[in-house]
């Protein structure tokens, strides 16, 4: 099932192309990369892929809910919460899965939602299919290395059973062993039937996922655009909602 559908999507302002003539097709169980140099709009495109960010050129078609893994400045970990609170927080957050979504929500989802008061901790990790996660429960946010950092953004992403799962940098601030085992990492947790779209320098070697390069050389490099958190953020309601987006 397709999931996103990208035809030449792009983002243009007044300073110039941050963005542009974008293709990207994603299905369920399919884990996709984008690269780039820096200022070649990779952050911007993740988030207009998931509802979070405009674009002004081209078409973009989206089934079902989104959710963000870390995204620097935009979605990352509170400092004074450690890794098992986040995790409670986020479910209580979320509450039950509703009888009316249950068939459209991950079981593994499901399961973690329903044990939130006793292993809300094993349950989430189980569901986002890294039980060999290097996190520990009781480290705070702001003691989190930047692989910690991001195996916490996609645990609590996929709490909410979306359809598709987007993070940022990936491989940043992480050495050979460690980008080795997150390409893993994400490739099991596409294999848990999201969707999944991150940004990276570079892919792994042996990684199976579907890299597209953006920022041809030819065209000037644009800084990412910065927005109000605000603005960064859809409504609950409408992460809620299932229809396919155009624009």
């Amino acid at each position: 099932m397709k999931i996103v559908e990208a035809s030449g999507l792009g983002l243009r302002t007044r300073r110039g192309w941050v963005y542009r003539d974008v293709d990207l097709t994603a299905e369920a169980g399919e884990l996709h990369a984008v690269t780039g140099p820096p200022g070649s709009g990779r952050t911007s495109l993740l988030l207009a892929l998931a509802g979070r960010f405009p674009h002004t050129d081209g078409e973009l078609r989206r089934r079902g809910p989104a959710a963000l893994g870390q995204v620097a400045g935009v979605h990352e970990p509170d400092p004074t919460l450690t890794v098992a609170e986040h995790i409670q927080e986020r479910l209580l957050l979320l509450g039950p899965v509703p009888r009316r979504r249950r068939q459209l929500v991950p079981v593994a989802a499901v399961r973690a939602r329903r044990a939130y008061r006793r292993d809300a901790f094993a349950a989430a990790i189980a569901g986002a299919g890294s039980t060999d996660t290097p996190l520990d429960p009781d480290r705070y946010g702001r003691d989190l290395t930047p692989v910690e950092r991001q195996v916490l953004g996609l645990v609590l992403a996929s709490l909410s059973g979306p359809n598709l799962i987007v993070a940022d940098d990936v491989d940043a601030g992480s050495d050979a062993p460690e980008r080795q085992w997150m390409w893993a990492a994400l490739a099991r947790l596409a294999d848990q039937g999201y969707a999944v779209i991150v940004s990276a320098r570079a892919v792994e070697p042996g990684s199976t996922a579907i890299t597209h390069r953006i920022g041809d050389p030819t065209l000037p490099a644009r800084t990412e655009l910065t927005l109000p958190p605000a603005a960064l953020v859809a409504p609950r309601a409408a992460q809620d909602q299932t229809p396919e987006v155009t624009a």
